[in-house]
């Protein structure tokens, strides 16, 4: 998408970018921005001084990244095949007739036997009390309390829990009603902690860099990694079970 629309006096500082952006998302930062430029998501103009001034346009492509990111868990590479898909099509205008990147970023086609990410995803709330939990997750005390003493589920230092708890307590109590046992569940937790060192491992070294991305080519290349872990890890089970089933 080519930047249209820019405001009066030359465009936006990209600390008024921030204003609009950060009751959305508070972590969103001055260097994050400038991570998703260098990686050419967005291509702000710069005025003959070098300064960067954000089109209307350019604010909205921030927007849908962010929100693909937060909400889908998408890496950057499926952002832009997206945010390239729209530029070479039809562009949604406005009632102000700038053209601007759709609110709902939409998840590519995976290749067969792939798990998109948002398979594993609830509905985002940043944090719920323990009754709210059982009640969204539709479970009974004693359940969650050996949910916990198993170490498959854990509040956070103020007792609140996440909207992945909720998930992960649905997804506990749908395969006890196969007949399996919470300590059976261990061997998956464990299994997962050893797939979460392996992948900070391989990001660390990126994170402890010195330039102003860092941090955010290592959050990028967790994302990445952990989509292609989920899909290798569903297709070994689906690969053992048929070999079970053909026995």
């Amino acid at each position: 998408m080519t930047a249209v629309g820019q405001q009066s006096g030359g465009g936006m500082s990209i600390g008024s970018v921030l204003d609009r952006l950060r009751p959305d998302f508070p972590d969103v930062t001055i260097s994050k921005i400038r991570f998703l430029e260098a990686e050419g998501l967005i291509s702000p103009e710069r005025t003959a001084s070098g300064y960067r001034r954000f089109s209307v346009e350019d604010c909205e492509r921030l927007r849908y990244v962010l929100t693909a990111q937060r909400d889908h868990y998408l890496p950057l590479k499926v952002i832009k095949e997206q945010l390239d898909a729209l530029d070479n099509g039809i562009r949604s205008v406005g009632p102000d007739g700038v053209a601007a990147a759709p609110k709902g970023p939409r998840v590519l086609a995976l290749a067969p036997g792939s798990v998109p990410p948002t398979e594993f995803l609830g509905e985002r709330r940043v944090r719920m009390s323990r009754a709210d939990l059982l009640e969204r997750a539709g479970v009974d005390e004693p359940f969650l309390l050996e949910l916990q003493k198993s170490g498959l589920v854990s509040a956070g230092p103020a007792g609140f829990y996440d909207e992945e708890a909720v998930v992960l307590v649905r997804t506990a109590w749908a395969m006890a009603q196969y007949g399996l046992e919470v300590r059976h569940l261990r061997a998956f937790k464990l299994a997962a902690d050893r797939e979460a060192n392996l992948l900070a491992q391989v990001a660390g070294p990126v994170a402890l860099g010195r330039d102003a991305g860092a941090r955010d080519r290592a959050e990028e290349l967790v994302r990445e990694l952990a989509a292609l872990s989920l899909s290798l890890h569903t297709s070994l089970v689906k690969s053992a079970v048929h070999g079970i089933l053909d026995k």
